[in-house]
């Protein structure tokens, strides 16, 4: 019988997803729990696992379509199915639909789900000659005979920069050996082949002038989708919903950076990479516990002012997709070594594409280190749901008074954004202030709890 699988509801409420692209085409067979297609929704980019063993006989949407949820998204020819639901089902058992996560029956045999098998031709027509000639011979594909391979494991963020780069996944693949290629097995593979880096960027990127273009070409028009899509939606309904008020406050944090700088030296520690962000993570954490106003949220359908007794800290970071907030979950238990360990986890799963949309749900009080990009302050907009948020700026030599003197200090600016509905201005500079307070004697956590 023929066996539809429509989207599911892909957590968060999101209604629809685009087809990122498929790793199954009609005709091939499908065993429980392969993976079928990459969808990305507003959040993040997921797999879709199948719930059915069967061979695919059509798909309902083309890569870069966007299909709603509930909507048919692929069919199978499932053979020794009954036509009828079994006796005594509802019509809510025999139409409901698995959840993404956790859902589908348990694999029916064990080992890495099965991928489609890609065909590569000659050297002519599947990779640039400087590629072929930086692979092992054993990964070159005879000119002869066509070898049948399996599809290459990696994430769109890293497929898009080796297209970039002009380098053939395949031949990476060939290389590493069965896992997921990174975009430093890209950057390897590509200068073997004598391929750079900054040159490929700088051609991608380089300024388009009106005598470089036609003048149909003029202009680029790029469809809204996908987490710009999304930011758009919440930071406009966050800034028409929630009256913003931000305070800035200069500190000097060179008792903080000397504090690192002691730290990165102790041998015991080497293995954590504690940096301002993690020492600001805890600093907010702490000043949370005293100040709940920041740590709330607003439901105007209840009535009510939800406050909250944990802290989901969000950590704002900007990937190839554009601004993500991914969360780490009961922050305020964490110590200085796990925050930091977290901390790098979140970024490097940020940057793989691989963060799920469980790890965007939610969220207490955000943290955007607009630092890393140079920038001293900013008036950050909220995320929905949220009362306060806290943009971090770079650390600069500076002359300041210090002990009555004119010295050379390490500054930094705090850009604090809230919510004056929950916040009333006395509480968001208290807050401020502590968390000032800590990064300018971090000895002064010893006080708090």
């Amino acid at each position: 019988m023929i066996a539809e699988f429509r989207l599911p509801d892909l957590g968060e409420g999101l209604t629809e997803a685009e087809v990122v692209q498929w790793l199954v085409a009609p005709g091939d067979s499908v065993a429980l729990n392969q993976n079928l297609a990459e969808v990305e929704t507003a959040k993040a980019i997921v797999e879709l696992p199948s719930p059915y063993e069967g061979v695919v006989s059509a798909l309902h949407a083309e890569a870069g379509e966007t299909v709603a949820v509930g909507a048919p998204l692929i069919a199978f020819d499932v053979a020794g199915a009954e036509e009828t639901p079994p006796a005594g089902a509802s019509d809510a058992e025999e139409k409901a639909q698995p959840n993404l996560v956790g859902y589908g029956a348990a694999p029916a045999r064990s080992g890495r789900p099965a991928r489609r098998a890609r065909r590569v031709g000659s050297p002519s027509t599947t990779a640039d000659t400087a590629v072929l000639e930086a692979a092992p011979h054993d990964a070159r594909p005879s000119a002869s005979v066509e070898t049948v391979i399996e599809r290459p494991r990696s994430t769109p963020p890293v497929r898009a920069y080796a297209k970039r780069l002009g380098v053939d996944l395949v031949l990476v693949s060939a290389v590493v050996g069965d896992r997921v290629i990174t975009r430093d097995d890209i950057d390897e593979f590509a200068q073997r082949a004598g391929i750079r880096a900054e040159e490929a960027e700088t051609t991608v990127s380089a300024p388009l002038t009106a005598a470089a273009l036609a003048d149909d070409d003029r202009e680029l028009r790029i469809p809204i989708r996908g987490v710009r899509k999304h930011t758009a939606a919440a930071m406009v309904e966050s800034a028409f919903t929630a009256p913003h008020v931000t305070v800035f406050h200069t500190v000097d944090v060179t008792a903080t950076m000397d504090l690192l700088a002691s730290l990165r030296e102790d041998r015991s520690l080497a293995a954590h990479r504690i940096g301002p962000l993690a020492v600001i993570a805890k600093a907010v954490c702490l000043a949370l516990g005293r100040n709940r106003g920041l740590n709330s949220r607003w439901d105007e359908a209840a009535g009510e002012i939800v406050q909250r007794n944990y802290v989901d800290l969000g950590i704002a970071a900007a990937t190839e997709r554009g601004l993500i907030v991914p969360n780490i979950r009961d922050a305020e238990r964490l110590t200085l070594t796990e925050l930091a360990d977290a901390l790098k986890a979140l970024a490097e799963t940020a940057r793989s594409g691989k963060t799920s949309p469980a790890e965007l749900a939610g969220g207490t009080f955000s943290i955007s280190n607009i630092g890393v990009f140079g920038v001293d302050a900013g008036t950050p907009i909220l995320p929905p749901g949220q009362s306060g948020i806290l943009a971090v700026g770079a650390v600069r030599r500076q002359p300041w008074e210090y002990r009555g003197e004119i010295a050379l200090r390490q500054m930094m600016t705090l850009s604090l954004s809230f919510d004056h509905r929950l916040v009333d201005g006395a509480e968001g500079a208290r807050f401020l202030k502590e968390v000032a307070d800590i990064l300018e004697e971090p000895g002064r956590a010893m006080l708090l709890r």
